[in-house]
Order: C-alpha cells, then structure tokens, then sequence
C-alpha cells in the first residue's frame, strides 16, 4: 500500500504561521492543529525543503504571539541569557573561601537558632527522623501490601546512584554543621552526600500517592519535604543544590522505574 503523498495533521507550537484563533479549541488559548501536506518525505508547505531556515518566516504577529501564549519558554530564553552574562561576569569563590550557598544565607537565623539551642535540634531531627520513616514504610508498603513495585525500584534505583555519586564527588562538610543524634542516619553522624535522599525519598512517595489520587497525603508530603529542606539547610546538613537535585532525582528515578516496569511486561498472548 504505497503512497506517493500523504497528508498529516501536525500541531504547531513555535511555528511561524501558528496565528492565533481564540475559538481553535473552545477555550480561546489559541491553540491550532494545523494541516500541511507531505510528499516524498518533505512537507509542502515550504520550510527547509526551500532552504530557508523556520525562523526567518517569523512575522512580528508570530514573534508577539509567541511571546504571548508561550511565556514559560520565552520566561527560560531569558534565563539563558542573564545567566549567559552571569557566568562571563561572576568571580567564583576562592579556594581558601568555604563554599558560597544562598540556601545557608536565607536560613542564617534559624541555624543560629538550632545552634543555640541543641533540645530544639533534637527535636526537629527527630520528627525528621519519623518523617524518613514514614516515606520507608509507605514505599516499601506499595511492593509488599499493594504488590505495586514502582516506587519500590524507584527507591533502589535513587539511593544507589545517590551512593555513586556521593562517593565519587566527596564535598566538605559545612563547618558548620549541626549533628543530633535523633537525626537519620541514627547516631550523629555525617549524612552529607551529593543529593538528598532525605528530599528524593519523599518526592518518589508523594508520585506515587498522585498515581493513586491520594492527594491529600502527597499534599501533607509535600509540605512536610519542604519543611524538612528548610532543616536540612538550617543544620548546614546539605547544600542547597543537593536539595534541588535531589527533587529532580525523584522524578528522574520514578520514570525510569516506571520504564522499567514496562519493559518487562509480556507481551499479552494472542
């Protein structure tokens, strides 16, 4: 069954020539699926095939439509380009400086705090410790009780990439730091590795309860990550960028988990 054209319903986002309707899809975001026309592999409609770049079709309709519907990518384009000038213009830390971490300057106070007053650290370690073990408990609970493994391998995935990478990359800890021994790992010990487990940990179990639509406890999850960031920044017990990773990490994980999973079904028999 061979064709020599086929036509092919393509949805342009950046495009240009992606005008903006307000009734495309009843909503009035403008959104459009347009319809071009292919033949031998190359689309009719122009485009490369006539040796002119997408871009250089550009309208200033296009370029105020796009800076219209599409600010989250305009808002990363201008990201790009101040931190572009960042890095040509910023002096780095020198090497006789402890590192510099905006995360440590915002909680300057509440670190002085935990400081000062060792029975509040404890305190807070603890129902951060209780915290870690209700994320162990429902992890391991959706393999053993639910027979659902995701989060499971996602878990195993996370921690022993955590472990390679922290241990490849050893970073000082902060001279600051402050240990409690109600703190996870038990026992006042050093729990600075490159990312946070304690941050992934708690990211791969609040995907999981909104796979489930348990949105109520991944909303108590969620918050009670981010307090348990504000902690691990306050103690001085991770760096701001391990908490940023270790969110992505958590994400990150529970896809290929779920990759994996999929990978391993059979096929279903005929």
């Amino acid at each position: 069954m061979a064709a020599a054209e086929a036509t092919v319903a393509t949805t342009t986002l950046l495009s240009p020539g992606y005008k903006r309707s307000g009734k495309a899809n009843g909503k009035g975001n403008g959104v459009k699926v347009a319809t071009t026309k292919k033949t031998g592999g190359h689309h009719a409609d122009g485009g490369i095939s006539q040796g002119k770049a997408s871009f250089m079709k550009w309208t200033l309709d296009d370029v105020v439509y796009v800076a219209k519907y599409h600010r989250i990518p305009c808002f990363f384009a201008a990201g790009l380009l101040f931190f572009i000038y960042v890095e040509y213009t910023l002096r780095m830390v020198p090497d006789s400086s402890p590192p510099y971490d905006l995360g440590f300057i915002v909680t300057r106070s509440f670190h002085r705090a935990l400081a000062s007053w060792p029975e509040l650290n404890s305190i807070l370690a603890a129902l951060n410790t209780v915290f870690v073990g209700m994320q162990s408990v429902y992890i391991i609970g959706t393999w053993l009780v639910e027979g659902r493994p995701r989060a499971t391998i996602s878990a195993l995935f996370m921690f022993t990439c955590r472990g390679i990478l922290g241990y490849s990359t050893q970073l000082p800890l902060p001279q600051e730091f402050v240990g409690s021994g109600m703190d996870f790992p038990v026992g006042n010990v050093s729990f600075f590795l490159f990312f946070s487990g304690h941050v992934a940990g708690s990211v791969i179990a609040s995907l999981d309860m909104r796979r489930m639509q348990r949105w109520e406890l991944a909303w108590l999850f969620d918050t009670l990550n981010v307090l348990q960031a504000v902690r691990l920044l306050g103690t001085r017990g991770h760096y701001t960028i391990d908490l940023a990773v270790g969110v992505g990490a958590g994400i990150l994980f529970d896809s290929l988990a779920g990759k994996y999973i999929e990978s391993r079904k059979k096929p279903a028999l005929a």
